[in-house]
């Protein structure tokens, strides 16, 4: 994962105040991602943290969106809005906590 905790904080205080609630949900996430050779099963653990285990008070859909986004373009992958649009969506209204369901929702939406 190319990402920081710090850089995932920034994402989410570009939509909102970046306000933690659980931190140590995002810091498993986060190290497990780190630390993994496979970046699309570490970014399922850190989109799981930031919409199941809603990581920040407030723009956690948005945030885990743009984490995608983020992490899809620094590994040189384009990405589908809608469908990514509908993941955010489906893993919420669904509560896939499956990583490997969410691993593979990811990669369909990348491109």
């Amino acid at each position: 994962m190319i990402l920081t905790e710090k850089d995932i904080v920034a994402i989410n205080q570009e939509h909102e105040h970046g306000r933690i609630v659980n931190a140590s949900s995002l810091r498993f996430a986060h190290e497990y991602a780190r630390r993994t050779k496979n970046w699309t099963k570490g970014l399922a653990y850190v989109v799981r943290a930031i919409l199941i285990d809603h990581v920040f008070e407030d723009g956690n859909k948005r945030t885990a969106a743009a984490v995608i986004i983020a992490e899809a373009e620094s590994q040189g992958f384009g990405f589908d809005k809608d469908r990514l649009t509908k993941l955010v969506v489906a893993i919420l209204r669904k509560n896939i906590t499956n990583i490997k369901t969410i691993e593979e929702m990811v990669k369909d939406v990348i491109e």
